[in-house]
Parts: structure tokens; sequence; C-alpha cells
């Protein structure tokens, strides 16, 4: 059984479910920008990746465009999206059981740091994280690969054999495999099964009970 000691959660689709606040957010930067788009569900596949990827590869959003839509995003999603979201069941039980166990906990997400921040007070389980890593408001640091290494730098003194990062996307499981670490996907949110074996995790869950079954078990 593998032992360890430092696990990274991303947030979105894996701790919480933000969709209304991320989807509706959304919605308003493109109407802002003149495309209407009625219905929200389409939109969920902006949940996990970093913003500029989603507006260029679903709405073709060019370099100039790109930057005016995440303003407008943020523009209603720091006033009330960010709150427009909940807690998976069983998570603030899953992290106080880690942190019993001696697990350092580690929040990975593309999201702004500040933001994650915020969302993590918010729910009161911003106590469980020993650090809390996400993307810089200019756009620098979004790639989950880039995330986990600024992770890994921060611990040198680990082994990467002591890592592990839960998400539930393809990003979350292809910036681990590209860092060396190991992964779990989580089916539970935004990304699907097929999704998430494709990019080989190490594990594939789907519920919280069965994500706190194998990081239990690495510690017996």
């Amino acid at each position: 059984m593998d032992n360890y000691k430092v696990i990274l959660f991303d947030l979105d689709g894996t701790l919480s479910d933000p969709k209304v606040g991320i989807t509706k957010s959304v919605q308003y930067a493109l109407h802002k920008m003149g495309i209407d788009e009625p219905d929200t569900d389409k939109l969920e596949c902006f949940i996990g990746p970093p913003l500029q990827v989603s507006f260029a590869e679903h709405y073709n959003f060019d370099e100039a465009r790109i930057p005016k839509a995440i303003d407008l995003y943020r523009e209603r999603f720091k006033e009330k999206g960010m709150f427009e979201n909940e807690l998976y069941s069983n998570i603030p039980l899953l992290l106080k059981s880690l942190k019993e166990q001696g697990f350092t906990l580690v929040v990975a997400t593309s999201k702004p740091t500040v933001f994650a921040e915020q969302i993590l007070k918010h729910f009161e389980i911003d106590k469980y994280f020993e650090l809390i890593v996400g993307s810089n408001f200019d756009g620098t640091r979004a790639s989950k690969t880039e995330i986990i290494q600024y992770i890994l730098d921060k611990y040198k003194e680990n082994q990467l054999c002591d890592f592990i990062m839960i998400g539930d996307r393809k990003h979350d499981i292809i910036g681990a495999s590209n860092t060396g670490i190991a992964s779990i996907g989580v089916t539970y949110g935004y990304g699907s099964y097929d999704e998430l074996r494709q990019s080989n995790p190490t594990h594939i869950v789907k519920s919280v009970n069965q994500l706190k079954d194998i990081l239990i078990g690495s510690k017996v």
C-alpha cells in the first residue's frame, strides 16, 4: 500500500460543486461580449480548466478578447458567483479525518488563489489546509502542471512518492503525471469516467467515501 503524506485537492468539482456560480458568471461574460447562451448546462465545460483555455476552446475567443471575457466573468464572480457554491457531502468529515491522521493537505486549483482562499474560508474548511495554491490574476501559473510543480517546490524535503493529486478533470490527472506524482480521479465532479480513465490516474473513485478508503488505507 502506498504511504502518501501530502494530499493535493482540486477545488471545483472535487471539494465543492460550483456549477451555479461559474456557469452564471460565464453566461454574464458572454452576454456582455454579445453572445447569449440561455442554457447554463452547456457551460459546465468551464468548470475545472483555466478560463483562458475554455473561452478559446469553446467560443474561439482570440488573445485580444480573452482578457476582456475573463474580466467580465470576474466582475460577477467576485460579487456573488463564488458563493453560489456548495460542498460535496462528507467533505468536511473527510478533511477532518485526514488532518487527524497526520496528512498535510494542500489545495491546488486553477482558480485565482485569492478566490480559492475566500471560498474555503466561507465554507470554514480553510483550517484544514496548510497551503492554498491557485493561479495569478495576470493569467500566469494557470495550468495544473505549473500549480502542482509550485507546490512540490514548497515541499522539497518530501519525495515524489509522498504526494497524490485528487481532481475531477483530465487537467488534474495530466498535471500529476507531468510532475511525477500519483493521482485519484473522482467521477462525482464534472469529468466523465472516460475522460479520467484516458488520462491514466492511479485510482478512480465515484464517491467521497471511496476516496476516504483509499487515503486512510494508505496510512494503515
